[in-house]
């Protein structure tokens, strides 16, 4: 009796070479075309019309390879489905799930294309990318991003959740900010495992609020004449736009990006633009003598858009880590940039007679009292320039008895 399947061989279908279809049986069959291709096919009826399924080139795909796919065809035909309409939709859920493989990084990255028009603050946008390639691309960068989880969350902010409790509440909010946007974009499902109401803060420690905020470690201000004196002796970039911004008690981003075309040495004022501001709104520095000092003696290009601190290593400003890498090197404990803002808060506090609202200026705070936001209008200048007036001869002279003022003088 003959065969009814299985009616080629490996051999015998690697000879045969004259154009034809070849019967194997169960409905597959090998063909070669008239210019000496072969492939398999699989032929059956389905609703009482003849159909045809290519099941891949002789070459590429084996006999028994063949066999098991014409197999699954008449399985899914005995189900009452169409082999080829199951085979291309199986293919669509393929490419439709490479299409959302997308990765945490990417998305990240479209996050922020997305939104960094809206953020006016550069430093805010520089932070942004910033704490995500130090905290999270190594964890979860190259990660699909559906397959984001708590468990992952966990590895992420655990090691600096207490340590560094302010930068991994932020981190945790950005990356619970991309997870969203992926999720709106289709790229995965479920809930966001970076939210901290109903989910993380039953994993982790209370995050900082505004009762528990970690400061910035600060230098107390009876040590600032031993401090500018090692920094005056080191004299290289670093030490210079540590040493302005110590004078003006900027913040670091206000230092580090600004340009000659902010400066009046006439007028002795340093207009920081709202872009650049954390608030969002323009502030004027009163320049003390000991700052133009230190501005006049810098010996770089005085160009509208060069940087008064230029980076040696390139054509733009100095790296946000400059100034902290220099503390670390010079001084012995553990103190931050920032918190010279707290050195100078803390001097003008305890040693002179400067209004509170005057002060609060001075750092460029938020008015949080409403009777006191109504009560300052313009934004006390020529108070400000006394301020710091004081406090630039406290901190060029030894602190001998500079910044403490009479009453009268203070709230002229």
């Amino acid at each position: 009796m003959a065969r009814t399947i299985e009616r080629l061989t490996a051999l015998s279908a690697l000879k045969r070479s004259k154009p034809g279809l070849y019967a194997d049986g169960g409905g597959l069959y090998l063909r070669i075309s008239a210019a000496g291709a072969k492939s398999w096919v699989f032929r059956f009826m389905l609703r009482r019309k003849a159909r045809e399924m290519g099941l891949g080139s002789f070459n590429t795909i084996s006999l028994s390879n063949a066999r098991q796919s014409a197999l699954d065809a008449r399985k899914s035909i005995a189900e009452g489905h169409d082999p080829i309409e199951t085979r291309n939709a199986a293919k669509v859920a393929q490419r439709l799930t490479a299409a959302n493989l997308v990765t945490f990084a990417e998305c990240a990255r479209g996050y922020i294309a997305g939104h960094e028009a809206d953020w006016k603050n550069r430093v805010h946008r520089r932070q942004w990318t910033s704490t995500l390639e130090q905290y999270v691309f190594p964890k979860l960068g190259n990660l699909p991003v559906d397959n984001v989880n708590t468990g992952l969350m966990l590895q992420v902010l655990e090691p600096i959740w207490t340590l560094k409790p302010e930068t991994a509440n932020r981190v945790r909010g950005r990356i619970e900010a991309v997870l969203n946007w992926a999720t709106a974009r289709g790229h995965r499902q479920g809930d966001n495992p970076a939210r901290w109401r109903g989910h993380l803060e039953n994993l982790l420690p209370s995050k900082p609020n505004s009762r528990t905020r970690c400061h910035h470690a600060a230098l107390p201000y009876d040590s600032l004449s031993t401090f500018m004196a090692k920094l005056r002796a080191n004299g290289n970039i670093s030490a210079l736009s540590l040493e302005f911004t110590i004078l003006t008690a900027a913040r670091t981003g206000e230092t580090i990006g600004a340009t000659w075309g902010e400066i009046n040495l006439r007028d002795r004022v340093w207009t920081i633009p709202g872009q650049r501001m954390k608030g969002g709104s323009a502030h004027r520095v009163p320049l003390a003598p000991a700052t133009v000092r230190l501005l006049e003696a810098l010996p770089f290009s005085r160009g509208v858009t060069d940087p008064l601190f230029p980076s040696r290593r390139t054509a733009t400003h100095l790296s946000n880590m400059a100034m902290l890498e220099l503390l670390n090197e010079i001084w012995p404990e553990k103190i931050t940039v920032h918190g010279f803002r707290s050195t100078f808060r803390d001097w003008a506090a305890e040693r002179t007679n400067f209004p509170n609202h005057v002060i609060e200026m001075a750092l460029a705070h938020s008015i949080s009292n409403a009777v006191e936001a109504a009560y300052r209008r313009g934004d006390l200048f020529e108070k400000r320039r006394r301020l710091m007036e004081a406090w630039g001869e406290y901190a060029t002279t030894n602190g001998v008895s500079a910044g403490v003022l009479p009453i009268r003088a203070a709230s002229m």
